[in-house]
Order: structure tokens, then sequence, then C-alpha cells
């Protein structure tokens, strides 16, 4: 007993000198702006403010996306009460479009060597180029914005961020970090603490300096709902649930009865929605895909022997371009084509195959009831003379001979059913 609580006393300084340690709490933000993502932002600076982290850090990598979601995170940011750090992070990546704001939002910006930022012209939901009455409300909210947020920073920052509005400017890494668009370049998270050690911002109307010696780094990950609504501004994704959902729903249609593929038609269809209402896509091309799928279903009652499902075909793959890839919005990346031909081929086998399927069972006879009994032999159980009783099919039927046969026949005679009448067959001796 001495010696577990020797071990104790040894064990429970060293705990509390590691809970001593300072907790740095680091979000990764990747992709376009999208209601998952500001939930999952606004996650990560609660889990920074109940755990007093000496930061909360922000590693950004979007093209942009709706203004809305960006004003609520940049919210969110400002009025946190723990130091935040916006990281566009990792090489390669980019702030563009509204993610040039939501990096000026944090108390200190940074950036990975290889990235960009700027290209914050405001556009329409698929890309378009907006009227110039809006363009101008847009834009003169947006440069102000970023003057208020780069008010502590140099002249030449401000006037920076006011050209990635204005002129969809973009600067690399070194050009805003020469100009004091942002404060630090660092290769990864570890480096990034370091510059930051030491580092006084003002939080509220107080000044606080950042300690990250030694600090604990707590990532945060994304739950499951938050993991599969990202996955769904994927186009490559989106597209793949259209597909998938659209073959089940033709089994469903094709085969109707059953509930497993007409449910799941209806899941993939609705993610496939809600990919479509966050990602920039060109609605005509649903006209195409709606066609697709008529020709498909018209294919099941039309003797075209397969034409129809071959316009199907080629309607499912050309709308499928058009919605995706006649779209050139910043930071999107258009629908893979080898995907779309092999997805939309694919589609159309299966679709011909359980419309066959299914033609064949429409004009197939029936195969259950009584009438199938006709033509069976069976044995006599009872003797027949007219009326008795025989075995057809493992079962006991009363059973009548026809008028033209003599009786009577004793059991274990062989009889054939000539017909159905009631329950009550009709036999002839074999």
């Amino acid at each position: 007993m001495g010696l577990l609580l020797a071990s104790l006393l040894v064990f429970i300084p060293a705990v509390r000198a590691q809970d001593t340690n300072p907790v740095v709490v680091v979000t990764t933000a990747d992709g376009p702006l999208t209601p998952a993502m500001v939930e999952y932002i606004h996650r990560g600076l609660q889990l920074a403010t109940d755990r007093q982290a000496q930061v909360a850090i922000i590693q950004l990598d979007t093209p942009g996306g709706d203004i809305g979601l960006m004003t609520t995170i940049e919210e969110n940011l400002r009025s946190s009460q723990i130091p935040v750090v916006v990281y566009v992070s990792p090489p390669g990546a980019m702030a563009g479009s509204a993610g040039t704001i939501i990096t000026l939002s944090g108390n200190l910006a940074a950036m990975a060597p290889n990235t960009t930022i700027g290209a914050a012209s405001p556009v329409g939901s698929q890309g378009e180029d907006i009227g110039q009455t809006e363009e101008a409300k847009v834009k003169s909210i947006l440069e102000a914005t970023v003057r208020t947020l780069t008010q502590d920073r140099p002249p030449a920052a401000t006037q920076l961020a006011q050209d990635a509005i204005e002129t969809a400017k973009s600067a690399t890494v070194d050009e805003a970090l020469q100009v004091g668009l942002v404060d630090f370049k660092a290769t990864d998270v570890q480096d990034l603490l370091r510059q930051l050690n030491g580092r006084k911002v003002k939080i509220g109307a107080g000044e606080k300096t950042i300690l990250t010696d030694n600090a604990t780094v707590v990532e945060v990950p994304l739950n499951f709902i938050e993991g599969l609504l990202g996955m769904l501004t994927n186009p490559n994704i989106v597209f793949l649930l259209l597909a998938v959902g659209a073959q089940a729903l033709l089994i469903e249609l094709s085969n109707p009865g059953g509930w497993v593929a007409g449910f799941v038609g209806a899941v993939c269809l609705l993610m496939a929605v809600y990919g479509l209402g966050i990602l920039p896509v060109n609605w005509f091309g649903i006209l195409f895909l709606v066609l697709a799928f008529v020709l498909f279903i018209l294919d099941i009652k039309a003797p075209t022997h397969g034409a129809l499902t071959a316009a199907g075909v080629c309607s499912f793959i050309i709308g499928a371009l058009v919605l995706f890839n006649s779209v050139r919005a910043p930071g999107f990346q258009p629908v893979s084509v080898p995907l779309v031909i092999g997805s939309g081929i694919f589609l159309g086998m299966g679709f011909f195959v359980a419309m066959t399927l299914a033609v064949r069972a429409m004009r197939r006879p029936v195969l259950t009831g009584t009438t199938t009994l006709v033509g069976r032999l069976g044995t006599v159980r009872r003797e027949l003379n007219p009326r008795g009783q025989v075995q057809v099919a493992s079962e006991l039927w009363s059973a009548e001979l026809t008028d033209d046969q003599p009786g009577p026949l004793p059991p274990g005679s062989q009889v054939q059913v000539t017909g159905v009448e009631g329950l009550r067959l009709r036999v002839r001796k074999v």
C-alpha cells in the first residue's frame, strides 16, 4: 500500500505539470464555403474557448463561396475571446474570393509557401458576372469590410486587399508578406507556433501575449455529418450520387413492389441535390438529365429495341457535362469526363438489362394458382366413382372423372388433370 501511494505521489505532479502546458486548437477548413464548414469552425472556436487555449489556428484552403456564409465566419472570428490565427495551408493552398476576407478576419494571418490570396471580386452563384448596380453595391460593402479588417496594417496592405475586390488581383505569400497583408510565412503548424510565441494581440478591450512554447496541439476532427456534407462539395461525388440514385429509381420503377432500391435512390438524389445547391453549376444541364430518364422509361413501352436507351445515355452524358463543366468559377474543379462517359454507359446497360427482365416477366404466363394443375399427373387416394379424392402436386384434391371416362377407378390408379371447377379437379385415367 505504501508503495502504491508513493507511486501516485510521483505520478500526480507529472500530470499537473503536463496540464499546465499551453493548448493550441487547430481547425482545418478545406473546400468551398458550406453551412457544414461554418458549423465546424464555430465548433473549433468553442472548443478553444472551453480549453482556454492560447490560440485557435484555422488552416484554410478555399476557393471562396457564398457571401452570407463568409460573413458568419467573419463574425465568429472577430467575436472570439481566444486569439485567432488564420493560416493558409498546406503549400499550394489558396484563400480565394471570400477566403481573403476570412484570412483577414483573424487576429493574425499566416501563409504557407506556394500559397495565394486574393481574387475576391464578387460573382454570381454560377461564377457568372453580376449586374453593374449589384456589383457596385457588393464591392462597396466588401471594400469597406477589408478597410476595417486592415486598419492596423500598412496602407499598402489595405490597397492590395481592395484591389483583390475591385480588379480580382491575387498575391503570392511573399507579395502579401512584403506589404504586410499577412504576418507570417510558415512551413507548417510547428513553424507557425515558434513564430507566434510571445506575440501580442488585441482581444476585445485588452491585450494578450500568445505563449506557444511546448504547446499541446489539439486538432479538431470532422464529425460524421460534417465529413459527409463536406464530401458533397466534390462534383465527382455529386455526379456519382446522381447516377446511382437514377439507376436505383429506375430499378424500382421497372420492378415495383420492393423498397430497398427506391429508398437508396431517394437518399442518393437528396444528397446530390444538396451538393448541387452548394456547387456552382449550370442548371440547364438538369433538362438533359430529365430527358434521359424520360427516354429510359419510354423504352419500356416502345418497341425500339434499345434505341431510346441509347439516346438516353447520350442525353445523360451531355447533361452531366453541361451541369458541371460549363461553369468556370474560381477554384472549381470540373467533373471527370471519363467518369461521366463510363457512368453513362454503365447506367444505360444496367437499365437495358433491368427493362429486358421486366418485360420478360410481364409477358411470362401465370405460374401460380389452380390453373397450373391442368396437365399434371396424380394418384387416386379414394375411389373415383365418378367422384373421389386424388393426390396432385403433393396435395389432396376432390376429383371427378370426366364424362367420357368409365369408372370406378380404384386407389393407386394414375390420372391426369384436364380441368378445374372451383375446388374440384376434372381428371381422366392415364
